[in-house]
This record gives structure tokens, sequence and C-alpha cells, in this order.
């Protein structure tokens, strides 16, 4: 049998490195030391009593995993108000009882160490007392409460700090009234940018749609909701704090544009924990060789759509602009869901089609209704409700929601 051309050699053996390389940095990846816990929040209420609100919920704490037996020796939460003024008046008084399943509650409200066993859930309640003076009128003056959750699990993976944030809405605004409905001209199109009330996971996207659009959809018009909104209803934002950046992240985010939500560590590693370390660094090395021939974008096409639709902080409305924001999981579902389970308008057509890539920045929670006079298919009507999105509504960085239609 011929020898092979020195080469030849040395090309193939540097390839087997290059893939044993990228196997144990996968397998690093995964099989590094995390905690299974998953905390979900349950059912809230608000309700007013003189010049309070008292706001009172529960959060869930599972342990999925079939053995692993985990602690919980602190909860401790956080509230931040935001409203139509200051706040500072505002008294808070809050309190947190522990009802698991296999051991009662200390009478003085102690959080004690719990051990969550495999395949179990354990429940905290949570309430909260919002008291102003007399002469600051409490309804009108806040909107949204948003709940910092800090807890630390215990393990065999080590004392983990874990952060959560839950939005809990204090005031909603009323649907708009078709003849009050300020439609916005574009090129043979028109637009309708909807406020609704910041979301958040306790909101089905299915319900915001036929709440705030029901009474305004007419056969023909396109329906959209931005790309974040939909993300953080599905509970996919996470704050800096809980990642670890790896060496990989901290070397590759120094190549992106300063302004892109990967040119951070925790951001490139939240792309990381998504798609794997691997699959990043072929798409991180081909995208690099292909911008250097002339042809950009490679790494985005490479890396998936998570790689574009991730946003770091600073780039989502407040209070999410403290946390990375992941792009949706299934975008099409609740448009589905909307047709299965309700009635949004007559021949109201919520079908698919290709994503808007624009910004929608002046749209608090990026839902917009398009519409075009002209009777025409679906497929032309797209186009000029994208160019009627982009030229009535201001663009911008700081907010970024591509809008989605159905």
């Amino acid at each position: 049998m011929p020898a092979l051309h020195p080469l030849i050699s040395l090309v193939l053996a540097g390839a087997l490195l290059f893939g044993l390389g990228l196997v144990v940095l996968e397998l690093r990846h995964r099989l590094r030391p995390a905690s299974p816990l998953k905390l979900r929040s349950g059912a809230w209420q608000v309700r007013s009593e003189a010049n309070s609100l008292l706001v009172e919920g529960e959060i869930q704490i599972s342990n999925p995993h079939p053995r692993m037996e985990v602690m919980v020796p602190e909860l401790n939460v956080r509230p931040t108000l935001l409203g139509q003024g200051r706040v500072n008046a505002v008294a808070i008084k809050i309190q947190i009882d522990p009802d698991h399943p296999d051991e009662p509650a200390r009478p003085d409200g102690y959080w004690f160490a719990y051990i969550v066993k495999g395949r179990k859930t354990t429940t905290a309640r949570i309430s909260l007392r919002l008291s102003a003076p007399a002469e600051t009128p409490i309804g009108p003056l806040l909107d949204t409460l948003w709940l910092d959750i800090d807890w630390v699990n215990y393990g065999p993976f080590g004392r983990l700090q874990r952060r959560d944030g839950l939005l809990i809405p204090l005031r909603r605004p009323v649907p708009v009234a078709p003849a009050s409905a300020l439609w916005r001209q574009g090129d043979a199109s028109q637009v309708l940018p909807i406020r609704t009330h910041l979301l958040g996971v306790l909101d089905d996207p299915a319900e915001v749609l036929r709440h705030y659009a029901g009474g305004l959809l007419l056969p023909g018009d396109v329906l959209t909701i931005g790309e974040t909104p939909l993300a953080v209803m599905q509970g996919r934002y996470h704050h800096p704090s809980t990642v670890e950046p790896s060496a990989l992240a901290r070397l590759l985010c120094r190549v992106f544009h300063p302004t892109s939500s990967l040119a951070t560590a925790c951001g490139l590693q939240s792309l990381i924990d998504l798609v794997g370390p691997a699959r990043v660094l072929g798409a991180w090395l081909v995208g690099m060789a292909l911008k250097l021939g002339g042809s950009k974008g490679w790494f985005y096409r490479l890396a998936g759509d998570q790689a574009r639709l991730i946003d770091d902080i600073t780039g989502t409305t407040p209070p999410y602009d403290q946390t990375i924001v992941l792009g949706p999981e299934r975008p099409a579902e609740p448009g589905r869901q909307c047709q299965r389970t309700h009635s949004l308008s007559a021949g109201a057509p919520l079908g698919l089609g290709p994503r808007l890539k624009q910004s929608v920045d002046s749209i608090p929670a990026g839902l917009l209704i398009g519409r075009c006079p002209c009777q025409t298919s679906r497929a032309k009507v797209l186009p000029l409700v994208r160019s009627a999105a982009t030229s009535v509504v201001p663009m911008g960085p700081c907010c970024r929601r591509r809008p989605i239609p159905w």
C-alpha cells in the first residue's frame, strides 16, 4: 500500500485532532456540574384595599432528577416597582411562607433549609402589601411589580447562587376600540401598533392576542407579535449573574461588533449553553474564514437562529433590560393555539409567514396589526405590511423586537 503524501498525512492528523478536541469540548460542557432544580411561578392575584395593593401568589420548586436530592437553604425576594412617577413613598411589606409537602412551616416565618427529593416539588407562598400615603393614590401610580428571587441550591454540584425574575402586572390598559384605533399609513397599507401591559410568564400569548387585538381584526389582516415579548412569556430570560462564562466565550466574544449581543462573555455563553461549544466554535472558525474572503453573516447562519435572536442586557424594555433574553421557542405555536381555542375575528388569517426582521421599538409589547385595503393574496400583503411597519414606526437599537407574523 503506497504511503500517503506527508502534507496529506499532516492535514488528516490535524483534522482528527480538531475533531477530538471538539468532542472533548462538548463533553466537558455537557457533563459540567449543575443543579436539576427548576423554579416556576404559580397563580398570582392583585387586590385593591383602601390605598394599598395586596399581591399574593406562589412559586414552585421542582426536582426532575430521579435520584439526586438538593437542598434549598436560602430563599429571598427583592421587589422593584415600576410606575408613572416616583415610587419612593410606597411601603412594601413581604411575607414568605414555605408550603412543603412533608414539613410544616415555622410560625416565625423563618425559611429553614429544605431538601427537595428526586421527582418531588415544594411550594413557597409569597404575600406583598404595597401601601402609599393618603395624598398619593396608589392605583394610577403603579404599573408593574418585578420580583428578584434569590435562592441557593446545595448538593453534589456544590453551592450555587440562583437568581430568577418574575413580572406581575398591577394595571392593564383598556383594549383599543375599533372606532378609536389610530392607524398609521404606509405605502399601499396601514399598521396599528397596539399598547399592552408589560408581559411576562404569567401571560398566555393566545389570550394576550385575543384580549388586545380580538376586536380589531378583519379578514385579510396580518397579526404580529415581537420576538422578545413572546420569549419573556415563555420564561426564556435569565440574569447574567447566573451565567458562568467559559474561556471559549471570553475569547470568541472579542471579535464581534461591540453592539452585538454576542460581544460579551455572558451573551456568547448563553448561546453556547443553548447549542453547544462545538457548534459555536465551528461556526466561528468558518465564519471568520469566509468573512476574510468577503462573505459575511455565515456565523449566524451556521450557529442557528438563536445566535440572531439573543438580546443581551440593555437590549429590551425595563425591567428585562437587566436580563439576557433568548429567542422564543416554537414562535408559530401561539398562532395555531389562537386558531384552535379562540375566534379572534371572522376569517382572520393567522397563518404562518416568514419572520419580519425589522425592529419595532415604539410598541410596548411588540403587538401590531397590518392591513392592506386592496384585496390581495397573503403572499402580497406581507411585503406591504413589512414596508409600512418599517416606514411609519420609529426604529432603534435599544429595544429590538422582530415581529413574527401569524
